[in-house]
């Protein structure tokens, strides 16, 4: 591409010049006095420099020495025998080095040249960072030392996954910068190297099986408050870190009280923070999801988001929306100057020209704006790579000069992989160039066809602009979740409406927290509004069956994703020119995202006519539905993954559930209740009396009391009917005496009967429990039942008492695939089928349906 100008004669030159000012000069006294383009075509010239060190800088980051020493001086050779040679064909070339296009490639690939050179020292350096002091080497050794760090990121809370009975440890993790580090052996060294430091939330132990008011675990750990640029002393073991990442070490933090703070933090952190703490004060009244959204969405504070909806916004592409991103800066700066279609115009809009102020002074507040955006947000990779694109903008905006942005995000990448050669790594930063480069480029493209095809304006926009991010960004999202969704573009479409006010009104909010909070909070109300509706369109996007599809989680899969995105946006620009055949597609596909309970059913056979019992696909972990009626089921444990146990009721077609009884309070039997409580009427939750872990019943009274339902114990002797179906509970004995060894042993034990079958669930019981209950005056009543629930995913721990007095002629076992604690065991799967049962298990299976009963007794596999 050229620049503005090439090709024209001076006077033509002069003339467009003369006619910029004048425009320039009118358009200080009205609005919208005039439209003319501002600089010509689009130069793309940055692009390549821009590309090239960021290419370089990924490469040169584990190079040695030597490596970089020489690609930076045979780069800078390179570029000088090129512009020497250029410089010679200015007497013989008129015009060579003033605009004649003959003279661009030499000038590009010098400045290739020049920008791989400084990539590769600036990686260089960086890389040697880690190599260098006294870490890496006690990393090799796990030592234990005492060190002084100052803080360089926010803290954040990392709630694991649930992968087994108990999640793993709550973690606060953040970066820092040692500075002094002592050894056991009295050493002192003085040093300046980025570390991972991770601290484990300290947790109550299990004291009694009573209701506790609170634990330790759901008090806000004092390492949150710290700030950047805090400095703190430690006692920590120092780790290798797993995959570098610009991290030297890892500390790992044993000791998780208050910590020693031996440095303060910076004015401008402390005015931040206490931005900060003000809008989380604001956002205290709101329901569950704005509250825990709303800090996520402004200033990038997500202390409070929950893993399910983590999860939720992952499934449906909208994980941009959980932290604060450079589209925060850009509806900001478009309040300041107006629209960003109009950056190419004279005309001014936004509320600078309305107030007076000069396109100079505005360009200077817009810095100032941006600046102080980078302090309270923190310098994410979206931030710093939409701070250094509003940079450039304001920069040509404050010279007359204003470009198209596609030189800006190129300038913006180049400045920012020389500063922090460790951008170019990070995938978070890829997303972000990614999707602005999509806006740039596609969308306006796919905008301009829509429109053509009287598709509404605004409308058109929309749908070009979430279409065009998707179809850039989804393959290096499904190198990340080896997964493809299939309704991130109408989840994108849904929300997008809602992300503007809900930024405006919360950075409202945040600006007056600290002065007038009553303010704040009617602020923060308003805002809470749009942020809730962000929630609800993650959640339900994420709940429907047919939400994504599974992909090869590698760069060939990712591969293999763009080849198919070509192939359909080759296939689409034709069914464009066939309106019925469009709206085809269309139905399919939402037929096959929504996945509608009777359409399913005639396709799959799933779920089987006349189910009785199911039990749910959920990973390692316990939940199964009993049959109630139509779209009426009692649900047993709620397993470890809200999403996929709500994704497994909906396929069931369960839209009321009269009781959910969680057996006992290990993770994977209660992490997914808010996935079964979501969008369904529910009357009851009965719970064990023996409350342990503490942390995870604190969690099911929270949720229960956030929907108003009531939570109950259960107990010996207990009968219940609904419909068709009836139970009785057969543990725990209600004999305070018994006091179990542990919640397995605590777990609630159902003996079922629908229509004629007979049905025992015996939770995670353990030997001890098993034979206790084979004592108990319910002992008889278990002798011969037609489905046995076998306890505790099928371990190796069963009595074989229980199982030859209940000799069950089916033997349902939930466990995931591939996990690591062995289940279902094969001495206990062999002992199930030498006393004549069929054996099937959701690892090989799938989810499974009991149908029938007696001679009719069937079973069915998703």
């Amino acid at each position: 591409m050229r620049e503005e100008g090439e090709g024209y004669d001076d006077r033509r030159d002069e003339g467009r010049r003369g006619t910029r000012a004048a425009v320039h000069a009118a358009s200080g006294g009205r609005l919208g006095a005039a439209h003319p383009r501002q600089e010509g075509p689009t130069d793309l010239r940055l692009v390549p420099p821009a590309l090239a060190a960021w290419a370089t800088s990924a490469v040169m980051l584990d190079a040695a020495p030597a490596w970089v020493t020489g690609t930076a001086v045979g780069c800078l050779v390179l570029a000088g025998v090129l512009m020497t040679l250029r410089v010679g064909r200015v007497g013989r070339v008129p015009g060579a080095m003033t605009g004649g296009r003959s003279g661009w490639p030499a000038v590009t690939a010098a400045a290739v040249l020049v920008c791989v050179a400084a990539a590769a020292v600036s990686a260089g350096l960086h890389g040697a960072d880690l190599r260098r002091g006294p870490l890496p080497g006690l990393a090799e050794r796990y030592a234990t030392v005492i060190a002084e760090a100052e803080i360089t990121s926010d803290p954040r809370l990392v709630r694991p996954r649930v992968r087994g009975p108990a999640p793993a440890p709550t973690a606060v993790l953040f970066e820092a910068d040692v500075r002094r580090v002592e050894t056991r052996d009295g050493a002192t060294m003085v040093t300046r190297t980025p570390v991972l430091m991770v601290v484990d939330v300290e947790r109550r132990r299990p004291s009694s099986s009573a209701f506790s008011a609170s634990s330790a675990g759901d008090r806000p750990s004092p390492w949150l408050a710290l700030l950047p640029s805090t400095r703190v002393r430690v006692t920590a073991r120092v780790v290798p870190p797993a995959d570098g990442g610009g991290m030297a070490a890892v500390l790992r933090v044993r000791d998780p009280k208050v910590p020693e703070v031996v440095g303060e933090p910076s004015a401008a952190q402390r005015l931040a923070g206490r931005l900060r703490a003000g809008l989380r004060e604001a956002t205290d009244g709101l329901a569950p999801d704005a509250r825990a959204l709303l800090p996520g969405l402004v200033v990038g504070d997500t202390a409070r988001i929950t893993p399910e909806l983590d999860e939720a916004f992952k499934e449906t592409d909208l994980a941009h929306t959980l932290a604060v991103s450079g589209s925060n800066l850009t509806i900001l700066l478009v309040l300041l100057v107006g629209p960003p279609g109009l950056a190419q115009r004279v005309e001014r809009r936004g509320l600078a020209p309305r107030l007076g102020i000069s396109l100079r002074t505005t360009a200077l507040l817009g810095g100032a704006l941006t600046l102080g955006f980078v302090i309270v947000c923190r310098p994410d990779p979206s931030v710093l790579r939409a701070a250094a694109c509003g940079a450039v903008a304001l920069l040509a905006l404050a010279t007359g000069r204003r470009r198209s942005l596609i030189p800006a995000l190129a300038t913006a990448v180049l400045l920012l992989v020389l500063y922090d050669p460790w951008l170019s790594r990070s995938y978070g930063f890829l997303l972000s160039v990614l999707a602005t480069g999509a806006l740039l480029t596609l969308a306006p493209r796919w905008s301009a066809a829509l429109r053509a095809r009287r598709v509404p304006p605004r409308l058109a926009e929309a749908l070009a602009a979430a279409a065009a991010a998707q179809a850039l960004c989804a393959p290096v999202v499904a190198v990340l979740s080896a997964r493809v969704s299939l309704v991130a573009v109408p989840c994108n479409l849904l929300v997008e409406f809602a992300i503007a006010p809900a930024t405006v009104l919360g950075f409202a909010a945040l600006a007056t927290a600290p002065w007038a909070m009553p303010v704040a909070k009617a602020l923060a109300w308003c805002a809470g509004w749009p942020a809730g509706w962000i929630a609800d369109v993650a959640r339900t996007g994420a709940a429907l069956p047919g939400a994504g599809v599974d992909w090869p989680g590698s760069w060939t899969g990712a591969a293999l994703l763009a080849l198919a995105t070509v192939a359909l946006l080759l296939a689409g620009r034709r069914l464009l020119r066939h309106p019925w055949w469009c709206g085809a597609c269309g139905v399919l596909l939402l037929l096959a995202v929504v996945q509608p309970p009777p359409l399913t059913r005639v396709v799959t056979g799933w779920p089987p006519p006349g189910w009785r019992f199911a039990m749910c696909d959920v990973g390692q972990g316990d939940a199964t539905v009993l049959a109630a009626g139509a779209g009426t089921g009692v649900v047993v444990d709620a397993g470890p993954d809200p999403v996929l146990v709500d994704r497994c009721l909906r396929t069931l077609g369960i839209t009321r559930i009269p009781l959910v009884v969680l057996t006992h309070f290990h993770a994977d039997h209660v992490a997914g209740l808010p996935g079964v409580l979501r969008g369904r009427q529910v009357g009851a939750i009965e719970t064990t009396a023996y409350q342990e872990p503490s942390d995870q019943a604190e969690f099911v009274r929270r949720e229960a009391a956030a929907r108003g339902v009531p939570v109950t114990r259960a107990a010996a002797g207990e009968e219940r009917r609904t419909g068709g179906l009836s139970w009785r509970v057969v543990w725990p004995p209600t004999d305070p005496a018994v006091v179990p060894e542990g919640p397995n042993d605590a777990s609630v034990a159902l003996l079922v009967r629908s229509a004629g079958l007979r049905l025992l669930l015996l939770g995670d019981l353990e030997p001890p429990a098993q034979r206790a209950l084979l004592r108990s005056p319910a002992g008889p009543l278990l002798a011969g039942v037609d489905v046995l629930k076998v306890a505790h995913h099928g371990s190796a721990y069963q009595d074989p008492g229980l199982l030859s007095r209940a000799a069950p002629r089916l033997a349902l076992i939930s466990a995931g695939a591939d996990n690591t604690y062995g289940h279902p065991a094969p001495g206990t799967v062999a002992a199930l089928r030498a006393m004549g049962a069929v054996v099937l298990s959701t690892d090989r299976d799938g989810a499974l349906a009991v149908t029938g009963a007696g001679a009719e007794l069937g079973v069915a596999g998703d």
